[in-house]
């Protein structure tokens, strides 16, 4: 697997504080379309048929209310999976990287406080990590899918349950949990999720691969530090 880019986790005014690298096969949602954007979407609907643009009407709501709850859950980045499986078909997935605020400046303890919950078995769904930027924790749950409030047409076009993987590591320098998750119906593929969030959370650096690059720039070419090392080690 190859990492398709160096990811800020930050789309707005302010200045990234994190990067990751995210692998191929996922295509990111825009979290904050542009005005402009949006007119000239809205403008293309209103020449489509009666028929064909009020679904599409349905979809783009649909869109807007996902980006809105999005950014009200201090979402940085909502990326959509698609792989292929053993049995010919494909696989899907949902990752996300969100900031949670902490009081004060209590991030790392934290951090700290729920992976100790983890290394002495008060929490059998969590465990401790030691990922290059920091201590950070893993957990991972199986539960029901959420429902639609739409009635669906046929019982198995839903999946019944869901797979969400959890990796949390503090900011060093803010009162906040970043916050990196992974969701799939595939049950079966809850390995291979796994394995793929948690080369996400090796990835993470607070450091900019930019810079970091400036900096290394005399190096050999193969001589690979920091973030770049460890995408090439998690993505091959």
């Amino acid at each position: 697997m190859t990492v398709s880019e160096v990811t800020a986790a930050t789309k707005d005014a302010r200045k990234p504080t994190f990067w990751y690298g995210l692998p191929v096969g996922y295509v990111s949602l825009d979290l904050h379309p542009p005005a402009e954007r949006l007119m000239e979407i809205v403008n293309q609907l209103r020449g489509l048929p009666e028929g064909e643009r009020e679904e599409a009407d349905r979809a783009l709501r649909l869109y807007a209310g996902i980006v809105s709850l999005l950014n009200t859950n201090r979402v940085q980045q909502c990326a959509l999976g698609v792989h292929p499986d053993d049995s010919g078909g494909f696989t899907t997935s949902v990752f996300t990287v969100s900031t949670l605020p902490t009081s004060g400046n209590s991030a790392k303890l934290v951090v700290a406080g729920l992976a100790g919950s983890a290394a002495d078995g008060r929490d059998d769904g969590m465990r401790p990590l030691e990922l290059p930027c920091g201590l950070g924790f893993l957990s991972e749950k199986r539960s029901p899918a959420p429902r639609s409030s739409r009635q669906l047409e046929a019982s198995e076009a839903a999946p019944s349950h869901i797979w969400q993987g959890t990796v949390a590591v503090a900011a060093p320098s803010a009162p906040e949990l970043i916050v990196l998750q992974m969701v799939t119906p595939d049950l079966d593929s809850a390995d291979a999720y796994r394995d793929i969030l948690l080369g996400i959370a090796r990835t993470l650096t607070f450091a900019d691969p930019a810079r970091a690059a400036t900096d290394d720039e005399d190096q050999e070419p193969e001589a690979l530090t920091g973030a770049a090392a460890a995408m090439r080690n998690d993505f091959g």
